[in-house]
C-alpha cells in the first residue's frame, strides 16, 4: 500500500444550528471570535485561532447546489449536538470559567486529565458541546 501525501493538519470545522443569529451573538460576543462571513439562512464564519469555524444551518446545507452555482460543495448537514475544542492556555482557564458564568453560560463539566491538562465544557445555542482545553490534554504544548 502506498502512504499518502503528509497532511499540515486542521484548517476547518463545521457545527450545526438552525438559529444563525443566535450562534453569532454566542460565538462574537461570548466566546470573542471575529465573524468572517455571513450568508442568511445559510451559515455564519469565523476566526478561531489558526482554524476557521463554520457555523451552517443544516437543513440550507443539505440541498445540493444548483447547477449553476459558482461554489459547487457537496449537500452536507446533520441533527443532534456535534463536539468542538479550542485550545486555551492553562492560565487563563479560571478566567474562562467566570467569563462564561457571568454570561449565563452554565459549566457542565470541569476536568482533569490523567496524563495532566483541563478541559472545561459547556453548550452553545445549538446545544452543541463545546470544549475549552489545555493542549497538554494531547501531550502537546
Amino acid at each position: 500500500m502506498r502512504q499518502p501525501p503528509p497532511i499540515i493538519g486542521t484548517l476547518e470545522t463545521a457545527l450545526y444550528a438552525r438559529d444563525l443569529v443566535a450562534a453569532s451573538d454566542f460565538w462574537v460576543k461570548i466566546m470573542g471570535l471575529q465573524q468572517i462571513a455571513y450568508q442568511p439562512g445559510r451559515h455564519v464564519f469565523f476566526r478561531c485561532g489558526a482554524q476557521i469555524l463554520l457555523v451552517f444551518d443544516p437543513d440550507a446545507t443539505r440541498k445540493p447546489p444548483a447547477a449553476d452555482s459558482r461554489l459547487p460543495v457537496p449537500s452536507h448537514g446533520t441533527d443532534g449536538e456535534g463536539h468542538f475544542c479550542i485550545a486555551i492556555d492553562g492560565g487563563t482557564i479560571l478566567h474562562w470559567r467566570d467569563h462564561l458564568t457571568a454570561n449565563g453560560v452554565a459549566i457542565e463539566a470541569d476536568f482533569e486529565w490523567p496524563q495532566g491538562g483541563r478541559s472545561i465544557y459547556f453548550r452553545d445555542p445549538a446545544g452543541n458541546s463545546i470544549e475549552l482545553a489545555e493542549p497538554r490534554i494531547w501531550n502537546k504544548e
